[in-house]
């Protein structure tokens, strides 16, 4: 993941492209925001309600293994789009949304074995050992996500 980021981060600042592809590029960003972070939210929102004590986990465990795809596919696309649309990497924000996107995606990593000891774990009580690791990196996921989302809301504003 780390590679991979660097690679585009690396290559963002030499890319520039005609107005019209440009255009093209803002639309895929926006795209693989909505498929990406609409997975997240749908997989936090199954995770709230398991919470709430409203889902059992297989049902939240199998909603994050049906989105991980949408999720992984939205974050490669926003990593290349977003190469393309040639940021800034000079501007402090800038870097802090790159920053927030290369924790997503390693935290995205680390969730894979979070919810494979979930799965382990059944359906009954879930011991803290379990528990923790899955919460602070639901947390963390969030905190990317929308860091990364509000600046770069922020960075398109004229």
């Amino acid at each position: 993941m780390t590679v991979v980021w660097l690679v585009v981060v690396l290559a963002a600042p030499s890319l520039t492209l005609s107005p019209g592809w440009r255009t093209a590029a803002l639309f895929c960003h926006l795209t693989c925001l909505v498929v990406g972070f609409g997975a997240v939210l749908t997989v936090d929102w199954f995770s709230l309600r398991w919470l709430l004590r409203r889902e059992r986990i297989g049902t939240v465990l199998t909603t994050a293994r049906g989105s991980h795809l949408l999720i992984w596919l939205g974050l490669v696309g926003l990593l290349v789009s977003g190469a393309a649309l040639g940021p800034d990497t000079s501007s402090g924000l800038v870097r802090l949304k790159l920053f927030a996107v290369l924790v997503v995606g390693i935290n995205g990593i680390f969730l894979g074995r979070v919810s494979d000891r979930l799965a382990a774990a059944g359906d009954g009580p879930l011991p803290w050992s379990t528990l923790l690791p899955a919460a602070a990196a639901a947390t963390i996921s969030q905190l990317g996500w929308w860091a990364a989302t509000l600046i770069g809301f922020w960075n398109a504003q004229p």
